[in-house]
C-alpha cells in the first residue's frame, strides 16, 4: 500500500465533502474544511480508529468493501475509485522504475499519424509529452515551437508545460482553468497508475515550483483521464475557433494516445483549421525544414 499517497488522497478528497452534501446538519463553524475524520469513519460504517491509522499510513491491506465505503462517503467517481484501489494496491499497479527511459513512437502508430491526413493530430505520451505531430497539430497546437522537437527524446515539447510555463501555451485556450484542471486531472490519474516513474514525479515537482496555479489544482486531488472535450481557442494566427480534442488510447503502445482536433461541418472553426493547413503548406514549401510525421 502506498501509505504517504492514500493518505494524502484521503484527506483532500474528505475536505471537500460538505456535511450537507452526506446528511449531517451543520454544526457551524469548523476549524477544517470538509468532513471530520469521525464523521467520514461514521458514514463509512468503519472504526475511527481504523480510520484514523489508515489516513496516516499505519493501516494496511484494506479490505474492497472498505474502501468501497470510503469511497461512497467520498462521492467519488468511477475513476477516483479505481485511483484509491491504485493506491492501496501497488503489486497490481503497472509503472517503469526510476530508471525508465523516454517513450517511443512504434512504426505503426507513425503510419497511423501519417493518415490523418491534413486533420491536426498528435502523439502524446503518458507524461503529456508530445511524442510526434503532423504539421497541422504542431500549426494549431504549438506554432512557435520547431516542428522538429518531439524527435529529440530530452528536449520534446511538453502539454502541461505548454500549458502552465508557456506563454503562448497559457493564452491558447480561452477557458484555461477549464483546461488546466483536466491536464492536472489527467497527471494525478497517470501518477496513480506509475508511482514508480521518476521523469513523471520530475515534472510534477517542475510545475508544482514554477506555477502556483499548478500546485493548488494539484493539491486538491481531482482524478480523471484526459478523454476529450470542447475547447475554444484563440489562436495567434486564424484567431478564435472552437474545436474537439479527442485522446485514442493506443492499445499497442500502453499510455500513449492519439489526440485528433476536429471542428464542425462548414463551421467557421473548420474554414479556420484550413486556413491554417494552408498557411502551413505554403511556410514548409518556402522553408527547408519539412514536416517530421512526413519523414517518418
Amino acid at each position: 500500500m502506498d501509505d504517504r499517497r492514500l493518505g494524502e488522497f484521503l484527506r483532500a478528497r474528505r475536505a471537500l465533502v460538505r456535511p450537507e452534501d452526506v446528511g449531517l446538519p451543520d454544526a457551524g463553524r469548523r476549524r477544517v474544511p470538509g468532513l471530520r475524520r469521525e464523521e467520514l469513519a461514521l458514514l463509512a460504517g468503519v472504526g475511527v480508529s481504523y480510520y484514523t491509522r489508515l489516513e496516516q499510513g499505519q493501516a494496511h491491506n484494506a479490505s474492497p468493501e472498505v474502501l468501497d465505503a470510503i469511497a461512497r462517503v467520498l462521492g467519488l467517481d468511477a475513476h477516483g475509485r479505481a485511483h484509491l484501489d491504485h493506491l492501496s494496491a501497488p503489486g497490481r499497479r503497472p509503472g517503469p522504475g526510476p530508471g525508465a527511459g523516454p517513450e517511443r513512437v512504434p512504426p505503426a502508430t507513425r503510419e497511423l499519424l501519417g493518415a490523418v491526413g491534413e486533420v491536426p493530430a498528435l502523439v502524446v505520451g503518458r507524461r503529456a509529452d508530445v511524442l510526434a505531430w503532423n504539421g497541422p497539430g504542431h500549426a494549431l497546437l504549438a506554432g512557435h515551437l520547431d516542428p522538429a522537437s518531439p524527435e529529440r527524446q530530452d528536449g520534446r515539447p511538453n502539454l502541461a508545460r505548454l500549458l502552465f510555463l508557456d506563454p503562448h501555451g497559457r493564452d491558447l485556450y480561452v477557458d484555461r482553468r477549464r483546461k488546466a484542471r483536466a491536464m492536472v486531472s489527467n497527471l494525478r490519474h497517470v501518477a496513480g497508475r506509475y508511482p514508480g516513474d521518476a521523469r513523471l514525479a520530475a515534472l510534477i515537482g517542475e510545475l508544482s515550483i514554477g506555477s502556483p496555479e499548478f500546485a493548488a489544482l494539484w493539491a486538491d486531488h481531482r482524478v480523471h483521464p484526459c478523454e476529450g472535450d470542447v475547447y475554444e481557442l484563440r489562436h495567434p494566427v486564424v484567431g478564435s475557433l472552437t474545436v474537439t480534442q479527442q485522446n485514442l488510447p493506443l492499445p499497442r503502445s500502453p499510455g500513449q494516445s492519439l489526440v485528433l482536433v476536429t471542428a464542425a461541418a462548414d463551421s467557421t472553426s473548420q474554414h479556420a483549421l484550413t486556413l491554417l493547413a494552408q498557411a502551413r503548406r505554403r511556410h514548409s514549401t518556402a522553408s527547408p525544414v519539412s514536416d517530421p510525421a512526413a519523414r517518418a
